[in-house]
This record gives structure tokens, C-alpha cells and sequence, in this order.
């Protein structure tokens, strides 16, 4: 069964798609890491390691569930043939892990796109061209949109045009409440455009989100820049500050695409 973690009204669901490990060795993707860094993120996440020490990743979307409402936060790596395939372990589980959720896809009323990498999106275009979600708007910020040619040219035509065509694109411009305790945030840097989205309830909080921090090394050390971050000043940026927003809350979490756990609370 996925996993569940309540924030106030919602229910935030984590649900794993793959299990893979990075394409490249770690110290490439994370060139400035000491061996120090290294040895606290692997003691803080070990999970996110295989027993040949490369990076292990976990391949997540998140769904919320709030008053009838579900909100998928990401869309996968998707079927066998995805834009994906060329790296990542495909197929894909994300029917699966939503039908033990109890999540069919007609149930999906938004999917919030946190960025256009091919890990992202895998299940939001089916092979025939169709919304997999067809009843959802998937949101988008504006500067993403525009930056596709310059971050994969090929999904204009194999997702944002379809999506479009069909009127289920929706151009965000920086922050957007979604429902009470629901928003989504600018977090641009990994990507133009990049989003995650904050769900909040009393005194507890989860971030979902998507790229921000990929790996618990730049948990442990938000300085520390991702070799295939597009403005790793600006996602620099981004990350310091939305780790120190969520901070205000006592219970606060991260619900991460990659790390080796679900949930993961501040260190």
C-alpha cells in the first residue's frame, strides 16, 4: 500500500512509479560535495545508496486527496516507449500504485507538472496522444512553457501540445493557492519554471517537492549545486528559502521525488 501522511484536512500519498539507479556516478552530479557531505547523507538517508555506491533513486509522484478533491503532483516516468525509457526503468507503476490508493484516473482533478523533465511527466500523455487524466488540468508555470525548447524540445509536441489541444494546460505565474492549505510554489533554478507544492494544516506541513533537492546531500547542505540544475544560483536560491519557510512549522516535512524515504522530516 502507498504511503499516507495526514496535514490538517488533506492526505498527502506518496506513490512510487520505479526504482532505479543514476546514470552517472553521484560525484559527477554532485561535483562539490566533500566526502564529509557524503558520509552525513549517507548515514541520514542510507536507502538512497546501492551496495556498489552509486545513487539510488526512487521515482515518486504525490497525490492529495483534500474534501472529494485529488490533486496528482507529478506524473512519472511512465509506460514502456515514455520519453524516459532512454535512462529510467520503465515501465512505469503509477496506474498501479494509484488503483491501491483507491485513485482511479477519471478521479484526478489537477496534475500540477512540477517541471518538464522526462521523469516528470511519463503518464500525463498517453502514446495516442490523449490526456491519461482526462477529466484534470495540468498546471504549468508560464516560464516553463516557454523554456521547452531549451529544456526538451521534443515534449512540445509529444505533451504541452496535446495537453493544450485539449484544453488541459494551465499556465501558472508564480505562486497559486489551489484550495485552503493547498498552494503551489515558485521554485524556479533546477528548471525556468520549476513549481512544488506546499500543503499545510495547523501546525503541520508537507513540501512536495518535485526537484528542489534531489538528493539528502543537498538536504544536509542546500549549498551544494546539481550538475544538471539549469541556474544553479537560482535554484540555490529557491531551495534555501523555501527549507527555511517550512521550518516555521513543528511537524514540517519534505515528500521528495527521489530520496530513499517518502516523508522526510528537516534535520
Amino acid at each position: 500500500m502507498p504511503f499516507i501522511r495526514a496535514v490538517g484536512a488533506a492526505e498527502v500519498v506518496a506513490l512510487q512509479d520505479g526504482v532505479g539507479s543514476f546514470f552517472k556516478p553521484r560525484a559527477e552530479a554532485f561535483p562539490d560535495a566533500t566526502a564529509e557531505q557524503w558520509r552525513q547523507a549517507d548515514a541520514f538517508d542510507p536507502d538512497a545508496l546501492t551496495a556498489d555506491g552509486q545513487w539510488l533513486l526512487r521515482f515518486r509522484c504525490y497525490a492529495v486527496r483534500l474534501g472529494g478533491r485529488v490533486v496528482l503532483v507529478d506524473a512519472g516516468i511512465g509506460p514502456a516507449g515514455s520519453p524516459a525509457a532512454a535512462w529510467a526503468p520503465v515501465p512505469g507503476r503509477l496506474p498501479e500504485e494509484l488503483a491501491a490508493a483507491g485513485i482511479a484516473p477519471a478521479d484526478v482533478d489537477t496534475v500540477v507538472l512540477t517541471h518538464l523533465h522526462t521523469d516528470h511527466i511519463g503518464w500525463a500523455v498517453t502514446p495516442a496522444g490523449e490526456p491519461y487524466f482526462a477529466n484534470a488540468d495540468h498546471l504549468l508555470q508560464r516560464a516553463e512553457d516557454a523554456a521547452v525548447l531549451a529544456i526538451n524540445p521534443s515534449l512540445r509536441a509529444g505533451l504541452l501540445d496535446p495537453l493544450r489541444a485539449g484544453g488541459r494546460l494551465r499556465l501558472l505565474d508564480g505562486d497559486t493557492p489551489l484550495a485552503p492549505g493547498v498552494t503551489v510554489l515558485s521554485t524556479p533554478g533546477h528548471t525556468p519554471g520549476h513549481q512544488s507544492v506546499l500543503v499545510t494544516g495547523d501546525d503541520e506541513a508537507v513540501l512536495v517537492t518535485g526537484d528542489l533537492l534531489v538528493h539528502p546531500v543537498q538536504l544536509l547542505a542546500p549549498e551544494l549545486a546539481y550538475a544538471l540544475e539549469l541556474d544553479p544560483h537560482m535554484a540555490r536560491a529557491s531551495r534555501t528559502a523555501r527549507l527555511d519557510h517550512l521550518a516555521r512549522w513543528p511537524t514540517a516535512a519534505l515528500a521528495t521525488s527521489h530520496f530513499g524515504s517518502a516523508f522526510t522530516r528537516l534535520p
